[in-house]
């Protein structure tokens, strides 16, 4: 077999539940590389139900131009972990990337769901992947390159996935700023629902609005801005150029807004984008203001500012 030179070729890697599933399909991955890896999983005998061990994992992983070292590991003992730690740094000379794919999961209600299985899931979920983490980081920090994966499923907050999993309707969080109904509506659309505001030129006009924000724009500035748009990529989004160091977003501004403005999508990003002037936008009625006309002035002379950064 010619000698494998992927990027993870030599790496140590340290995964959890490796002896079937996703933890071996990673595993096998790096062992193409040519990496070492460490399987600590608890089956070492087959399983009734399901197949795969620790042994037929690392026969697997050499055949596929790795090196294994299987161990029998339960994450929620914190001497089997020591031991599979201590033994992969004393056939390998360390660790350089740890996987905490091991994982338990009970998709019941709270009354159905009994405090063995609860147990069992926090006791692997949570202390299982804090527990190796803290055991394998004396390691990690001696890699020229160390890293930690933790594996879950995507945080989601819509809430279609809590609904039938809680005692009540979901109340906002102190800690979110928006109401999860509206998380869940501007999500991330790999993560869940994603409204027009979340992706599209009108949000990217805005990140990069927010990019070049200082409080020096604030200070010469002093004002409060919504925009009402209609056409293609209709919504409200604000400019905050009076509180702190100023902020940009969709929605309602957080502080009542000194100037409004209404205008068509595609002309905001004109505007913005310096290939439409305010005044002529507001002349041909295409730009409608209402507040203070010499804070709407003051916006003109800062997207002049901007334009050479949009």
């Amino acid at each position: 077999m010619l000698q494998n030179t992927g990027k993870l070729g030599g790496c140590t890697i340290f995964i959890t539940g490796a002896s079937r599933g996703i933890g071996k399909a990673i595993a096998l991955k790096a062992a193409r590389d040519g990496a070492n890896v460490v399987i600590a999983a608890k089956t070492a005998d087959p399983h009734p139900k399901l197949p795969g061990t620790i042994y037929t994992a690392a026969a697997e992983i050499e055949a596929a131009g790795g090196k294994a070292l299987p161990c029998i590991v339960d994450v929620r003992d914190e001497k089997q972990i020591n031991e599979a730690v201590e033994q992969a740094v004393e056939k390998f000379g360390g660790i350089d990337i740890l996987v905490n794919n091991a994982s338990a999961i009970n998709l019941t209600g709270t009354l159905e769901t009994p405090m063995k299985k609860v147990d069992l899931m926090l006791g692997i979920n949570l202390r299982g992947t804090y527990l190796t983490s803290k055991l394998c980081i004396p390691h990690l920090l001696k890699s020229k390159n160390p890293h930690i994966l933790n594996l879950s499923p995507p945080i989601n907050l819509n809430p279609i996935w809590f609904k039938n999993h809680t005692g009540h309707p979901l109340l906002p969080d102190f800690f979110l700023d928006q109401q999860p109904e509206d998380l869940a509506n501007t999500f991330h659309p790999i993560f869940g629902k994603a409204d027009s505001a979340a992706t599209g030129p009108i949000s990217d006009m805005f990140n990069i609005i927010r990019g070049i924000l200082s409080p020096d724009i604030v200070k010469t500035t002093g004002a409060v801005y919504r925009f009402d748009l209609s056409g293609e990529h209709a919504g409200v989004w604000y400019i905050d150029l009076k509180n702190d160091a100023g902020s940009a977003g969709s929605g309602d501004p957080p502080a009542k807004a000194d100037v409004v403005m209404t205008l068509d999508s595609a002309d905001f990003i004109k505007m913005f984008g310096g290939r439409l002037k305010p005044t002529m936008a507001f002349m041909s009625g295409k730009l409608k203001i209402k507040g203070d006309m010499g804070l709407a002035i003051k916006l003109e002379k800062m997207m002049a500012m901007m334009k050479s950064k949009l």
